[in-house]
């Protein structure tokens, strides 16, 4: 584990810079250097684990690319990727956006999109054939009965179980950015939109095929009918069903442990995203009139809902951080009107833009980070209020009050700048009457009356 070694506090200074009776300041002084060595075997290094993890992605990828291309030929496989990667700049410019707020790792992005890309689809590709083989053997089912079984009963199990143990690792190896329910959305949406790219090079480039066989025109090919359908129609479908066991993680990491919805919430989710792509994979066999029936009645309703709730779960996240802040902002880490200023996207915006004419990228990319820390921080204390926090509390809330401490100086007058006046800070925190472990004025370095900020970051 990282080891976190901080100095000897030293003296807290000539009374002059002590706190005055009209102003929240502590006395502390800061330490004058911040040190963070983390201490890991070769192996358990994790720049080696990160690099290891996405080497086997991409020779995934390499395979289930190459499988695709002997199945369906090398030009419909050009087509078909051609087609397939119309959507994708879309859906995840979607996904990043709703993330914003709060936005995750971008190891945590990579991996989800390369494993719904790679690992899945080549899982789902293998599996899926050996279930309908099965299937054929054990019912004595014929070719046609087999493929409709198989993309009833066989598909949703292999596919969403291949996409969903995504969400599954990331739930147990990086569970802290699990910070609230848009986290899980995002992340299952990202992980379906990799799985639907590869699969849609399968689909488009095979009907790509079949046109060219028989001497089809654009108009009336099965290449159109199938682009039109897969990524004009029904873009949405994968993320969709994915985004039912992403909100199941998503309740699980909110959860006390030892609560039964605990580990419900994920079987839950993964039943009903299966439950979800049965009945869209058996709704394809009815006819034109049934099909668009379930559109109409069940799908377009619950991708409506999920939206919905994808943007209540957003404006939830700016609420913790106006509300969660409070509590630094009296014990004088913020200015009082800090906490509604970071918990408003336009302006952050609008301090980034600011910060950019006076310092330069510098300057924008400070307010960034600055409004980055602050979120984490808002969602950190909001764990512990809740009685979860982590068992690295204090370390972490260092960590994040460090960073925010060193980007002050160019993101706060830009913030501050950018917020209307006047603007009191809403949801005042009150002085508790006892010390409590949450609390930052008792944290061992909180600021004080001409608090310098410490030197280049280390972490």
């Amino acid at each position: 584990m990282a080891t976190y070694s901080y100095p000897s506090q030293p003296d807290s200074g000539s009374p002059s810079d002590g706190p005055r009776s009209d102003e929240r300041m502590y006395v502390p002084v800061p330490p004058a250097s911040w040190h963070y060595a983390p201490r890991r075997p070769f192996w358990e290094s994790r720049a080696v684990r990160t690099g290891a993890l996405f080497t086997a992605l991409a020779v995934c990828g390499v395979v289930i690319l190459a499988v695709v291309r002997q199945h369906i030929g090398t030009e419909p496989f050009l087509v078909g990727l051609a087609l397939a990667v119309l959507p994708v700049p879309l859906l995840l410019w979607a996904f990043l956006w709703l993330d914003r707020v709060a936005p995750s790792p971008w190891q945590n992005v990579v991996f989800a999109f390369s494993w719904g890309a790679c690992a899945a689809t080549l899982v789902a590709l293998f599996a899926n054939e050996y279930g309908a083989k099965l299937l054929a053997t054990t019912l004595s089912a014929t070719p046609t009965q087999s493929d409709r079984w198989g993309a009833v009963f066989v598909a949703p199990l292999v596919e969403e179980t291949a996409k969903g143990t995504a969400i599954l690792l990331l739930f147990l190896f990086r569970r802290r950015h699990f910070e609230s329910l848009l986290d899980g959305i995002v992340l299952s949406g990202l992980v379906a939109t990799g799985f639907a790219f590869t699969e849609n090079i399968l689909y488009l480039g095979s009907a790509f095929g079949e046109d060219k066989a028989v001497g089809a025109g654009v108009l009336d090919s099965t290449t159109a009918a199938t682009f039109f359908v897969r990524v004009l129609m029904t873009p949405f479908a994968h993320p969709l069903f994915t985004a039912m066991t992403g909100l199941g993680f998503a309740v699980a990491a909110a959860s006390r442990p030892g609560r039964p919805w605990r580990w419900l919430a994920p079987i839950g989710g993964w039943l009903l995203a299966m439950v979800l792509h049965a009945s869209w994979n058996g709704s394809s066999q009815l006819s034109p009139v049934g099909f668009l029936t379930v559109y109409v009645a069940v799908m377009i309703p619950v991708f409506g809902l999920v939206v919905w709730l994808a943007f209540w779960a957003r404006a939830g996240e700016l609420r913790t951080i106006r509300t969660h802040l409070a509590v630094y902002a009296t014990a004088g880490w913020l200015h009082p009107r800090e906490p509604v200023a970071l918990g408003s996207m336009r302006i952050r915006a609008d301090a980034r833009d600011t910060a950019r004419r006076h310092h330069g990228d510098a300057g924008a990319r400070a307010v960034r980070d600055y409004a980055a820390y602050a979120t984490h921080l808002a969602f950190l204390r909001a764990a512990a209020t809740r009685g979860l926090p982590p068992p690295d509390f204090a370390a972490r809330e260092s960590e994040l009050l460090h960073h925010l401490w060193h980007d002050r100086p160019l993101a706060q007058p830009a913030l501050l700048q950018s917020a209307p006046l006047p603007w009191p800070p809403p949801f005042p925190a009150p002085r508790p009457p006892s010390p409590s472990p949450y609390w930052p004025q008792h944290h061992p370095y909180a600021p004080r009356a001409g608090y310098a900020p410490p030197g280049p970051k280390h972490l």
